[in-house]
């Protein structure tokens, strides 16, 4: 760990052993913050005043011997479609600019708070979380820390560039088709996607119901399943989040890998892939001994399903401002949802049948291995405004085609963390662990076993 750059766990442990006050952590952040930000363009509101308040709280509770909670004065800040109280939720948009503050704080916002985290604020994103590249026309464009020429990821770029830039060590951001995983890789940190209705989404600004999930940012695994842990809860104001208890990871990440069966995922996932994507999964799948390769039935229908329902869902939910204002939206955001809107209702519902199956399948898979280990994306991060890339001899569009490797594993919502491999003078990478429905803690005891061998690691990017 930089201790210039603590992470969570360890800031937590100094403020609430008095070795420094929240105030000052705080501050430190926010320093941070305006120093980098204007090169990065990770945050769209700073909470400053707000953020200096509640610290002095938790000092003022500290002094008084009262236990301010597990994440005492650790700053953090949300992906800009968090509902946070008195501010006015953007989502990305142009039009959101015109709503009402939100009169609460979302769910997951406020469980972070009551365990003393100090929210700092709110975080770029693609308009409407559709994307995979942060470059939005009302906000800019998120740059990535390791290359300001470069996408930091979306559609949670300035999640995860505000993380690699050691600005906060805690980010929240979504995951619909790959924009935790894709931001986590491309900015070299971890990024958990837990199970989908797993966590909370009430007070979250919504893309795509079917699919839409939240999770937590940061450069340690110990940081991301603490987060993950105090964030479980059911929630009836979200009625896809389960009822199932919450299952502790923290404590399970000393466990150790070696009745953990790892595979690699084969076929569609090697596919279209740079070299150095594929070596990033090799690298990986050494350390774990894994030489099992399996393949995932369909994955590459199950990536247009993917399409189809997200397109429809989310062109719906925008029908009235699409017909009213469609000058108002950021064009490429615009124009897919347009096309969704054109989608026929039997395309959509074939495409929900076939997830179906496809989630079958792809469970029946995980009665033979525990772990499954793929590319979270075939390609380091592209430049800022590249439209297409080459990858296998072939010319693509960047946008869509970022999320290969994580649309086929959201789509039947599988908990998955993306590890960061970092490769000396080149940019990172990321491999996705993926695991069956619930269980995140092996996932995440992957994560920490690869951190602790020096397989995986988030250093803080220095500009």
């Amino acid at each position: 760990m930089n201790p210039s750059f603590p992470d969570a766990i360890r800031i937590a442990e100094t403020v609430r052993g008095r070795e420094v006050s929240a105030k000052a952590v705080v501050a430190a952040a926010l320093a941070r913050i305006a120093a980098q930000n204007p090169r990065l363009n990770c945050f769209t509101t700073i909470l400053a005043d707000a953020a200096l308040e509640q610290a002095e709280q938790i000092d003022r509770a500290i002094s008084a011997g009262t236990d301010p909670g597990p994440l005492a004065g650790v700053p953090f800040a949300v992906k800009d479609l968090f509902d946070v109280a008195g501010v006015t939720t953007l989502a990305g948009s142009k039009i959101n600019a015109e709503r009402p503050p939100a009169s609460k704080d979302a769910t997951l916002v406020r469980a972070l708070k009551q365990a003393g985290a100090v929210l700092v604020g709110a975080l770029n994103m693609d308009e409407y979380a559709y994307g995979f590249v942060t470059e939005n026309s009302h906000y800019g464009a998120t740059r990535n820390p390791h290359d300001l020429q470069r996408v930091a990821g979306g559609s949670s770029g300035g999640s995860a560039a505000a993380v690699a830039a050691g600005l906060v060590p805690l980010t929240l951001g979504s995951d619909t088709n790959g924009s935790i995983r894709v931001p986590s890789a491309f900015c070299g940190i971890f990024g958990l996607k837990p199970t989908y209705g797993r966590l909370s989404r009430s007070g979250a600004y919504p893309f795509c119901s079917s699919f839409d999930h939240l999770g937590p940012f940061a450069r340690s695994t110990r940081d991301l399943a603490l987060a993950f842990d105090l964030m479980q809860g059911w929630d009836a104001d979200d009625p896809a989040c389960t009822d199932r208890p919450p299952e502790l990871c923290l404590p399970e990440l000393s466990r150790g890998v070696d009745s953990i069966r790892v595979a690699i995922a084969g076929d569609y996932f090697t596919q279209s892939a740079e070299p150095e994507a594929l070596q990033a999964v090799e690298k990986v799948a050494k350390a774990l001994g894994a030489s099992q390769v399996v393949t995932l039935p369909e994955a590459h229908r199950a990536r247009a399903a993917a399409f189809l329902i997200t397109a429809s869902e989310g062109s719906n939910l925008h029908l009235e401002n699409l017909r009213q204002r469609p000058q108002d939206f950021d064009p490429a955001t615009r124009d897919r949802f347009l096309a969704g809107a054109l989608i026929p209702a039997t395309w959509y519902l074939q495409a929900q049948r076939f997830r179906r199956w496809y989630r079958d399948q792809v469970r029946e898979l995980f009665e033979q291995v525990d772990v499954i280990l793929a590319p979270t994306t075939p390609c380091v991060a592209p430049l800022i405004g590249q439209t297409t890339m080459v990858l296998d001899g072939m010319e693509m569009l960047t946008r869509p085609n970022i999320g290969l490797f994580t649309q086929p594993l959201s789509f039947i919502g599988l908990p998955i963390v993306s590890v960061p491999v970092h490769r000396p003078g080149e940019l990172p990478l990321g491999v996705q662990v993926i695991a069956a429905p619930y269980n995140e803690a092996l996932t995440l005891r992957v994560s920490a076993y690869l951190e602790a061998t020096g397989v995986v690691t988030a250093p803080v990017a220095m500009l």
